[in-house]
């Protein structure tokens, strides 16, 4: 066995930011090289060196990654296309932390190495990004969902469903999925785009292939009780025919088969991501089968109905507009419809801004739910100014006069309906399209009222 002696000169480090990656050797460090460089010439009048220069390619014999809390430090590695065993130079040192950084995954990343007789030792640090949304698949129906993850995985080292906000790390998916695609004799398109709500944060990735005409041709339900299956069907009756898209697809099951589920007490019920099976497939032309996985849950009955913070109303009143049995399965359709009409009657006191929030409190243990519905009634709106558009100047002044909600009087959001109702043998022959719309205005606590007449066609 013989000593390895690891020269100290020959130890470097260098330091990759993201997201402008960029290397950073210090001139110091180059000063210093050089003064060294120059004490060695300048004792080689009394010694010979014995110390050769590092070779401008090395052979790796050790890669380490560490500082990464989201990943194991063999993805680190395997994303920085370094290979033990191989020849490198330092700029391919360089080069890999840059590719590191560029994926947006790292905030940090910086690299050291030692070089001996035998090769080089590479350690990288990285410090994790906090900034990572899901990543989502809207039609890609070749593979199954675990499927297309492990190849997309196996392509993309970094990617484990979850993509950063910043970086090239989601154009890296973006490519596999293409490979892929061309590797099951798709003709289309890997695109993708960041999905976020307007004036909002990036919440996810979704990715599409573009060119494939894909339909769905059934519905299917699993999980879901033979009593329910009928509604479920019924519900679901638009699907077919339709394009896939899982993004459509669960809109659909949000707002037409969601609600199956909680009319009937079944508060904690879901609706898992639709599972496509290919039926037809030819060059352009797909069909799938879409089985939409169900998890039902317990079924609530509602043992109390209270509501807090409510003062312009007395509370016998409002818990009268509330259509909700105690003892029976709760409904939670009709609750937010009963809610809505208790937002109205606020509105008929000038109440604008009212809201109220249901707040349930379940019980699994006896299948029991207890409501708090939380009242924030904010101030009261006062009548600011009526505009009548479309009729005449004669027709209008008598409108105008008409209108018996003066300035400063308190605003009642129902009175124009019975404006409506009371004026309108004042309007000349119709039929005509009348529009109403209210403008709050919350500096002044008043509303603007605007009803614009249009003449239609007989």
């Amino acid at each position: 066995m013989r000593a390895r002696v690891e020269d100290p000169a020959l130890h470097y480090r260098i330091a990759i930011k993201s997201p402008r990656v960029h290397s950073r050797l210090s001139h110091f460090a180059g000063v210093c090289f050089l003064a060294c460089a120059s004490l060695l010439s300048a004792q080689t009048a009394r010694k010979p060196a014995s110390k050769r220069q590092p070779p401008s390619d090395f052979k790796l014999i050790s890669i380490k990654a560490a500082g990464s809390k989201r990943y194991a430090p063999e993805q680190i590695v395997a994303a920085s296309g370094l290979v033990v065993g191989q020849t490198a130079s330092e700029d391919d040192f360089k080069k890999a932390s840059q590719q590191l950084g560029e994926t947006g995954a790292f905030s940090d990343v910086t690299y050291a190495f030692k070089f001996s007789g035998d090769g080089a030792k590479l350690d990288l640090q990285v410090t994790d990004t906090g900034q990572f949304v899901p990543a989502r698949f809207d039609n890609f129906v070749w593979l199954s969902d675990q499927e297309l993850l492990k190849e997309l995985h196996s392509r993309v080292p970094l990617f484990e469903g979850q993509l950063p906000v910043a970086g090239n790390l989601a154009d890296q998916v973006s490519d596999a999925l293409q490979v892929l695609a061309i590797g099951h004799n798709v003709q289309g398109r890997a695109d993708y785009l960041r999905f976020g709500h307007e004036d909002g944060p990036v919440e996810s990735f979704v990715f599409k292939i573009t060119g494939p005409n894909i339909r769905i041709r059934n519905v299917e339900f699993t999980g879901a009780d033979p009593s329910i299956l009928p509604l479920l069907q019924a519900g679901a009756h638009k699907i077919p025919g339709e394009e896939y898209l899982r993004s459509t697809l669960e809109v659909q099951a949000r707002f037409d088969l969601l609600p199956v589920y909680l009319q009937r007490g079944y508060l904690k019920a879901t609706f898992g991501d639709a599972e496509p099976k290919i039926v037809q497939d030819k060059t352009s032309d797909l069909s799938v089968d879409v089985t939409f996985p169900v998890t039902a849950g317990l079924q609530y009955k509602v043992t109390e109905i209270r509501f807090s913070a409510a003062s312009a109303f007395p509370q016998e009143q409002l818990r009268d507009l509330i259509h909700q049995p105690l003892g029976e399965p709760a409904d939670a359709v009709r609750l937010e419809a009963d809610l809505d009409a208790i937002k109205k009657l606020y509105g008929t006191r000038g109440y604008m801004m009212a809201s109220l929030q249901a707040k349930p409190e379940m019980d699994d243990a006896d299948s029991t739910v207890k409501y708090l519905l939380q009242v924030h009634e904010g101030d009261v709106f006062t009548m600011g100014d009526v505009d009548i558009r479309g009729l005449d100047s004669h027709t209008t002044a008598r409108l105008n006069e008409a209108w018996k909600l003066r300035g400063g009087d308190p605003y009642d959001s129902s009175y124009y309906q019975r404006f409506l109702k009371a004026t309108e043998k004042l309007l000349p022959d119709g039929p005509w399209k009348i529009t109403f719309h209210e403008t709050p205005d919350e500096r002044d606590k008043t509303v603007d009222v605007t009803l614009r007449f249009d003449l239609q066609a007989h």
